[in-house]
């Protein structure tokens, strides 16, 4: 009994990497999946495979995910998380966004335009519409049907990174987690494994 977790209508999971966010989230997949027969968890994964060692590292997190939560169904959205969760949220589903940090890399920084000015009007117009994207990402979380747990990383608490686009991107996700947080019932903060509750109760 002492192992369980208590399940808020929402979660924001902070943490550095490795820091114990997605084992967090997977064991409250799993403890809602347990709890009922009718419940069902769908996890919503932001990653993609740009290159060979993201593809054998998702690969990783597949198979490792299988193992531990096999009854967590995989949804691939690298884009619209927002249009997801309103798709898959039920009365009885649990879904888990993992994560908000590849998300916003995603919409912020994508391949195609990585190397282009930080100036440059693609970047301008990308922006913008990212920011509309993250409202309705808000607004869905507020309105989903079941439980949503966030999984985002917290990135700032080193040095202040070289290169006006990367400073940019610790600001953005800096901001996106405050917005986030404000939204969700629960905020939880991972460190080494251990979870420490910095909004609504533990």
């Amino acid at each position: 009994m002492g192992n369980e977790l208590t399940l808020p209508r929402s979660e924001l999971i902070l943490g550095g990497q490795r820091s114990g966010k997605s084992a967090r989230a997977e064991r409250l997949a799993a403890q809602w999946l347990a709890a009922s027969a009718s419940n069902s968890a769908v996890l919503l994964a932001t990653a993609q495979p740009h290159d060979e060692e993201m593809r054998q590292r998702i690969a990783r997190h597949q198979a490792d995910r299988a193992a531990r939560v096999p009854g967590m169904r995989t949804v691939e959205e690298p884009l619209d998380i927002a249009g997801a969760i309103t798709l898959h949220s039920t009365p009885h589903t649990l879904l888990v966004v993992d994560c908000l940090t590849l998300w916003l890399t995603n919409w912020l920084m994508p391949s195609a335009t990585f190397s282009a000015a930080p100036d440059s009007q693609p970047n301008r117009s990308i922006a913008n519409e990212y920011k509309a994207q993250a409202a309705m990402v808000f607004a869905a979380i507020a309105n989903a049907k079941g439980p949503v747990v966030i999984v985002s990383n917290e990135i700032g608490l080193g040095v202040i990174p070289l290169g006006a686009q990367v400073r940019a991107y610790v600001d953005a996700l800096g901001r996106l987690n405050q917005d986030t947080a404000q939204v969700c019932e629960r905020v939880t903060l991972m460190a080494a494994g251990l979870p420490l509750t910095l909004k609504g109760a533990a």
